[in-house]
């Protein structure tokens, strides 16, 4: 697919998607990476936007430059943002308690912390992303490691190969401290997500570097 047809599907699903008003977002398109520009009236249109662009066949990846304009009548102050965000966490059994601290300046959030799973540190990011008055969430929260290099290494192998997706792919492995680098090639982007999804999973990984290239 060309960059124009791409550029247009975005366009058409972003129109498509009923939480999302397109009149605004700009797209553009170079070779499969989709930079979204233009403003929204919230951090949750933000965030569907990009869900959306994402959902297109042949993106491979988006960079997010849409600025959030909160109308006046939906403006919230800091500190009213940092409880209902504080709270929304606490209630969150997923989530170790006292584990994240949240400060928020001008309707950004930042998330630190430490936990153990990418699950719980997607989770805490997640449930913020749903109040309403926020202009942006900055996510500095830490996982640790718990495995050695080795032992991480051979659980995402063992993931990978029993995985339906993506089993009889040539995927190489590698872990630096508890950086995962993931190697070759898969069929679509779906693919290429089950394989990030696979080495998120194990407790510790805090970054994930992908190279699998999409064919």
């Amino acid at each position: 697919m060309n960059d124009q047809d791409l550029q247009r599907h975005v366009l058409d699903e972003l129109c498509f998607d009923p939480k999302v008003d397109g009149a605004h977002i700009g797209v553009i398109a170079d070779k499969g990476v989709i930079t979204l520009t233009g403003h929204v009236t919230s951090y949750a249109e933000k965030v569907a936007a990009e869900h959306a662009a994402r959902r297109v066949k042949g993106v491979r990846a988006i960079a997010g430059e849409i600025e959030v304009r909160l109308p006046n009548h939906k403006r919230v102050a800091d500190d009213e943002i940092a409880q209902r965000a504080a709270d929304i966490i606490a209630l969150n059994s997923t989530i170790p308690r006292d584990a994240i601290q949240i400060s928020v300046h001008d309707g950004w959030v930042n998330l630190e912390g430490n936990v153990e799973w990418q699950f719980q540190r997607a989770e805490a990011q997640k449930q913020v992303s749903k109040l309403s008055g926020l202009t942006g969430i900055i996510n500095n929260i830490a996982l640790q490691p718990r495995l050695p290099s080795a032992d991480m290494r051979r659980q995402i192998e063992e993931a990978l190969r029993r995985n339906r997706q993506l089993a009889g792919r040539s995927i190489m492995v590698d872990v630096l401290g508890n950086r995962v680098i993931l190697d070759g090639d898969v069929q679509g982007l779906e693919q290429l997500r089950a394989a990030e999804k696979v080495a998120w999973s194990v407790p510790g990984v805090a970054s994930v570097d992908n190279r699998l290239e999409v064919f």
